[in-house]
């Protein structure tokens, strides 16, 4: 008997094994899950928080495409099946119909945009119209008539969407198949047809973006330290990386003043941003002004190492520039606090290279602080760096001019060094007073924007190494760039003429940034280790927070090595142990190494490696707010990004409340009579059960 009962149990389990490998979960029946959908995120600072989440278990609304403004009303005020999942085609993402969305959100579940395909020709910015007007040097201290964007409005199409609250998700669709399904979804089900109701079942979504930090940075970091939470954390700092790079060795090792050391920094903002967190492309807000100091830096490799130089060019990519100028500020604490391997009375002068990629049909301007140069000194600088950059300009045929001499500084690192001491120096852009840029920190400042024109039928690696008029007229403002940078130095004005930017090696910065950073290319100049990092899509500027080094992080570092460095002839473990050879203790003070992966030969799959020595570095770009556990402060920046357990999407098909409720029944009324079945038999088993066995006195 026991034998037949362990056999039977045997084929129950096989049965039920194979029941559950050969047929799909209930869940997929149910739902369809979204590919690639990116949301708006939760950021706080010191005073508030800013973005969008769900609610825990997600948000679900009956799916509505919204094919015009006047067609809100249906959502806000006559549709019969609220809340409602509004689907936005991206012409309409705009703030005067998400502010309706907002205010009409008892109505609203979420928010749905399509991704674009061309840019709005009237030109969008979720960003404000002031950048940064808090946190750069123009205060009721400094310029108090200058503070605010009193004379000049930088961005007069921000319309601050970035900077608003939404309590419900906002996600943009990026799969086209996803929005296909979502659209047909809609037709089938939930369009209204000669004006009558939908009929169910309706066509839903659910959106899960739940954040768990809440109010300001202060109540988040307090409940970040709180020991006995369940919780390992509600939000992070935005954090990543500045890089930097002298032009000749310093010893990097020692902190602080370098003495008679005079260095002019050469600088370019790391990163912008867009409504979603994971979109931010950034072409003429970051890429333009860090590809032409890339290239300017490349065109100077070989003059300034032979050349004996007054003064040292120093690099600097700052990254977070979009929240409150993180990585500038953070350098100029660190050389404030002997934390730096140089200090502020170290440099001589800034140069600063902003928005440029957008000046072809007009000239650059030479922007200065009007305050700083009352002092004759500083103003005499100012004027030889001028100087220095007209002159540069003459022989390549570029028009640049200044601006009046009372408009203040545009958004720029620079404002943070102003804000420490007045220093010489002038910021490049292609605007003289309202941006050039008509989509600034938006998902449309892409490709697009720059005039980034292919041929057409170019397989991808005819467009790396295809020359684009972007490319050709940015590698003219780097030639400019790195010659006024060589008499700034102290080099002769005589023996800047080989100075001059590679137009190919711009145009493949370009692609690599704003195409894709997956190419043969930079394949090249990577560790395979790092391959991982590269991506077939454009690269993402948006800071994030520190968990790993971010893409754009990653390639200036990589290429600035490449570009400013040379090879050097040691072995694969002496480079990654940062030394030339086993006795070698003294070269990494000075010296940075990284083995790369190098190309391959035509008749091989073996890629020849090789060591790349030089004097790139990077530095922790987070505000010292964090540092000085000063989560209120209004002299750094305090943005925080709330953590969250899952973002995700999906489409499923809705029942109507009346046979939810009648399912609902029916399931009761089923486990009730199941309860009232298993008590009957429970109490009647000694007779429905017995059977009649024989006596174990038997014998046979």
């Amino acid at each position: 008997m026991d034998f037949l009962t362990n056999k039977w149990i045997v084929y129950l389990a096989l049965c039920l094994f194979f029941t559950g490998v050969c047929c799909n979960s209930v869940e997929n029946k149910i739902y369809i899950k979204l590919n690639y959908t990116m949301p708006c995120v939760r950021l706080l600072n010191a005073t508030h928080q800013i973005g969008c989440q769900s609610s825990l278990s997600g948000d679900v609304g009956v799916l509505h495409v919204l094919e015009s403004e006047e067609n809100l009303d249906w959502v806000l005020r006559t549709g019969l099946h609220p809340p409602y999942m509004v689907i936005l085609e991206s012409p309409l993402f705009t703030r005067s119909i998400m502010m309706k969305l907002k205010n009409g959100s008892s109505r609203v579940a979420g928010v749905a945009v399509v991704a674009p395909t061309v840019n709005p020709p009237q030109g969008f910015s979720p960003h404000t119209s002031c950048p940064n007007e808090n946190s750069g040097v123009y205060s009721e201290n400094y310029g108090p008539g200058l503070a605010h964007c009193n004379t000049t409005v930088w961005n007069p199409l921000g319309n601050g969407l970035s900077y608003e609250e939404f309590d419900f998700p906002i996600f943009s669709l990026k799969d086209n198949n996803d929005t296909q399904l979502i659209r047909q979804c809609y037709v089938d089900h939930n369009r209204p047809v000669n004006g009558s109701d939908p009929q169910y079942p309706l066509c839903a979504m659910q959106l899960f973006s739940h954040m768990s930090a809440v109010t300001n940075t202060a109540t988040c970091m307090r409940r970040n330290s709180i020991i006995f939470s369940i919780s390992p954390g509600v939000c992070d700092p935005l954090s990543d990386h500045n890089i930097w790079a002298p032009a000749k060795p310093l010893n990097t090792t020692e902190k602080g003043h370098k003495v008679g050391e005079r260095v002019v920094l050469a600088t370019a903002r790391l990163d912008s941003r867009s409504f979603f967190s994971d979109i931010g492309p950034g072409a003429e807000s970051a890429a333009s002004g860090l590809v032409t100091l890339l290239a300017a830096a490349h065109a100077l490799r070989n003059a300034t190492q032979e050349a004996q130089l007054d003064r040292t060019i120093f690099y600097t990519f700052f990254h977070g520039e979009t929240f409150d100028y993180i990585g500038s500020s953070r350098i100029v604490y660190d050389m404030e606090k002997n934390q730096f391997p140089i200090d502020l009375d170290n440099v001589h002068s800034v140069l600063e290279i902003g928005q440029v990629g957008l000046h072809s049909s007009s000239a650059l301007w030479l922007h200065t602080d009007p305050v700083s140069r009352r002092n004759s000194s500083t103003d005499e600088e100012v004027k030889n760096l001028i100087n220095n950059l007209q002159t540069a300009a003459a022989g390549l045929n570029l028009s640049v001019e200044e601006p009046g001499v009372t408009q203040p500084l545009p958004p720029s690192s620079f404002q943070r060094f102003l804000r420490a001491r007045p220093f010489p120096g002038v910021v490049i852009e292609d605007h003289n007073s309202s941006f050039t840029n008509k989509y600034y920190q938006s998902m449309f400042d892409n490709t697009d924007n720059l005039n980034m024109l292919y041929p057409p039928n170019l397989t991808p690696e005819e467009q790396l190494n295809h020359v684009t008029d972007t490319a050709k007229s940015l590698a003219g403002v780097a030639t400019m760039v790195a010659r006024a940078l060589f008499v700034q130095a102290g080099g002769e004005a005589s023996q800047t003429s080989s100075i001059k930017a590679d137009e190919l090696m711009v145009s493949r910065m370009l692609y690599s940034f704003l195409v894709s950073s997956n190419n043969s290319w930079l394949q090249d100049f990577v560790a395979t280790e790092a391959l991982s990092h590269l991506s077939n899509n454009t690269a993402n500027f948006y800071i994030s927070v520190e968990q790993q080094i971010s893409l754009p992080t990653f390639l200036v570092q990589s290429l600035l090595a490449n570009l400013t460095g040379s090879t050097v002839n040691v072995t694969q473990e002496d480079c990654r142990n940062q030394r030339e050879n086993k006795d070698d203790k003294d070269s990494k003070h000075l010296y940075s190494y990284f083995w790369a992966q190098g190309a391959a030969p035509s008749n091989s799959t073996e890629r020849e490696g090789f060591c790349v020595r030089s004097t790139v570095r990077w530095s922790k770009a987070i505000s010292p707010a964090f540092e000085l556990n000063d989560y209120t402060s209004s002299n750094y920046s305090t943005w925080t990004e709330s953590r969250w357990k899952e973002i995700k999407g999906r489409i499923f098909l809705v029942a109507s409340h009346d046979l939810e409720m009648l399912t609902l029944g029916v399931g009761i009324g089923v486990l009730l009579t199941s309860l009232l079945l298993t008590y009957i038999m429970s109490s009647k088993a000694d007779i429905l059960f017995s059977s009649g066995r024989e006596p174990t006195t038997a014998t046979y």
